[in-house]
């Protein structure tokens, strides 16, 4: 893992580019939606925008999250980062209802006996290419975000999957209406309504992940059993207990009191409670936030 400068270096790096592409993504699908009449296309174009602003968002939260521990925040800013990716997940339940709601009404429109109008070959182009600038985004993020363990980056990822999935649905719609034309242009918004859903999905665990954060959740099971387990079996810890965790930004806390043999002396014992850290260290990262409380075994 790298540094806190290395980090934020590589986040900002990742998702400025994002940020740049979703910006042209956005004119040019608001033009071949204009020029090819097609509303759908128009509404990805606004999709895409909101992208955009997610990917400010994300900047601030990691710069932010990236600034030292002060006298006002002894434990940092990386909440912030977290504040930010929860931020992104109701960002993204919004933009799956509205992509519901608006299926929804050109699927009654249609059943009503209402026509929707057939689009034209650009608007196709613009969703193709949507999918897969898209698709490469999500992996770039992803990959980036998953590398430096940054929840605002990986949340931001699943932010452009979204948008691909929509164009997945507008594609189809688009495709349908063009190829086989006729009431057919409700392949679009049955395509739509069903996407929301995984949109949905996606948004659920992300603001669930990082909601539980900022109210001082303890860490997953698993963690907090790889924690146990590397105190109890340093030399010289007897037992442990009034273990906590929680996790600030991307990294972790832990609050334990550790028991060692009454005999020691003062060093001994501090030299124990050293090899713990060190040893939670390796394992977490260089950053983690340890208070290790050591107390005889009577």
């Amino acid at each position: 893992m790298q540094n806190d400068d290395g980090r934020s270096k590589t986040a900002l790096k990742v998702t400025t580019n994002g940020m740049i592409f979703n910006v042209l993504l956005t004119l040019f699908k608001f033009i071949a939606g204009v020029t090819g009449h097609s509303s759908a296309m128009i509404a990805d174009a606004v999709h895409s925008f909101s992208d955009f602003i997610t990917d400010i968002v994300v900047i601030f939260g990691l710069k932010a999250a990236g600034k030292p521990a002060d006298h006002n925040h002894h434990y940092g800013h990386g909440k912030i980062e977290t504040l930010c990716a929860a931020f992104v997940g109701i960002a993204l339940f919004i933009i799956g209802l509205e992509i519901l709601l608006t299926g929804m009404g050109k699927i009654l429109l249609v059943a009503g006996g209402g026509s929707l109008e057939q689009p034209g070959t650009i608007a196709l182009i613009a969703a193709v290419v949507s999918i897969l600038i898209k698709e490469g985004l999500y992996r770039y993020t992803l990959n980036a975000g998953r590398s430096i363990k940054s929840d605002a980056m990986i949340a931001n990822a699943w932010h452009h999957r979204s948008d691909a999935f929509s164009s997945v649905g507008t594609m189809i719609g688009i495709g349908g209406a063009i190829i086989i034309g006729g009431r057919w242009v409700i392949l679009d918004p049955i395509a739509a309504v069903i996407l929301s859903f995984f949109i949905f999905k996606v948004a659920f665990d992300i603001s669930y992940t990082n909601i539980n954060e900022l109210t001082e959740a303890a860490l997953d099971k698993d963690t907090v059993e790889e924690i146990s387990h590397i105190i109890v079996s340093t030399e010289g810890v007897r037992d442990f207990h009034k273990l906590k965790t929680r996790k600030i930004g991307s990294n972790i806390a832990t609050d334990v009191h550790i028991q060692v043999d009454k005999d020691l002396s003062l060093i001994e014992a501090h030299d124990i409670c050293t090899e713990v850290e060190n040893r939670l260290r390796s394992k977490f990262g260089t950053d983690s936030i340890l208070y290790i409380h050591c107390e005889p075994d009577m």
